[in-house]
């Protein structure tokens, strides 16, 4: 059974009570949000819990055992708050929340009901709905490696070994034409095969996007520019002149990992490994059967 501060149990033991529910949220670059159901502001901790919104709590759930813990909040999209654009740009993903209950006659009598982070997020018109998942939700991941063809390596990273700040693996440009949300043309990519930056990064440094990263999906060239497809529209609307850093991609193939970045002594995939006609094959009577290599 949860234990309460003596005066909040006091309060929630009483015959009347005046209780509000407060969510903090806390983003990756260490912006602290506060929201709150009540009808005015609510300040403690540091924080103050603004009504603007309209939150509202969903349905909470909790376990004894280790299956994952959900809730729910729902609010109104604010310019001061929570804006559609940050939503979009993925600003408040795996965001650190606290939801409390709070007297909100006397807000030092309040208690912690949930711990989590954001889960998914979705917008429904001018509100948004978020998913609270809790601390349980961090077991219900894949560990350790699968045997694949593929390379299961960021490229990059430790494992990988590659240094995409070599000149040969990073690029600068600059938007020239917006074809549409997840297309434009760019210029200072001349230099680059058709496709090196496909499956690459690309780094915002200048227009409404500017420290916001996307991802590319296709990398394609015409009689004038380089035309590159992002996978997800970017946060915020991308303007001729916006600057940026994109980085070349990888198909996690052998081929691409041995024949482009010259790495294959890294590669973290296994290629040679038999595919399924081999587990299925026989020997036959015809063949030279001596137990050599197939």
């Amino acid at each position: 059974m949860r234990a309460f501060d003596p005066s909040f149990a006091a309060h929630i033991a009483s015959d009347a009570t005046t209780l509000a529910t407060c969510w903090r949220i806390e983003t990756a670059d260490g912006a602290v949000l506060g929201f709150t159901d009540h009808d005015r502001p609510l300040s403690f901790g540091g924080v103050t819990y603004a009504p603007d919104t309209g939150a509202d709590a969903g349905a909470l759930q909790s376990s004894a055992d280790l299956s994952v813990d959900n809730a729910e909040f729902a609010g109104a999209l604010s310019a001061d708050a929570l804006s559609a654009e940050d939503l979009a740009a993925g600003r408040y993903d795996d965001a650190a929340v606290e939801m409390w209950r709070v007297n909100w006659a006397d807000v030092s009598a309040r208690a912690l009901m949930k711990r989590g982070v954001i889960g998914e997020v979705a917008r429904e018109g001018e509100r948004f709905r978020a998913e609270i998942r809790g601390a349980s939700h961090a077991l219900d991941r894949v560990q350790g490696r699968v045997f694949q063809r593929g390379c299961d390596a960021v490229l990059g990273d430790a494992r990988c070994g590659v240094d995409l700040s070599a000149a040969p693996f990073r690029g600068e440009g600059t938007v020239t034409a917006v074809l549409d949300d997840q297309r434009f043309l760019a210029g200072g990519l001349e230099a680059f095969a058709p496709g090196w930056f496909a499956e690459g990064a690309l780094l915002w440094t200048g227009g409404a996007n500017a420290g916001a990263l996307s991802h590319v999906k296709a990398h394609d060239k015409n009689a004038s520019a380089d035309a590159l497809s992002l996978w997800r529209p970017a946060g915020r609307a991308i303007a001729a002149g916006d600057a940026f850093i994109v980085t070349a991609g990888c198909d996690k193939r052998s081929e691409t990992c041995a024949q482009k970045f010259s790495n294959l002594v890294n590669f973290r995939g296994f290629h040679l490994m038999p595919g399924d006609d081999f587990a299925v094959s026989y020997p036959l009577k015809a063949e030279k059967n001596d137990g050599g290599k197939r």
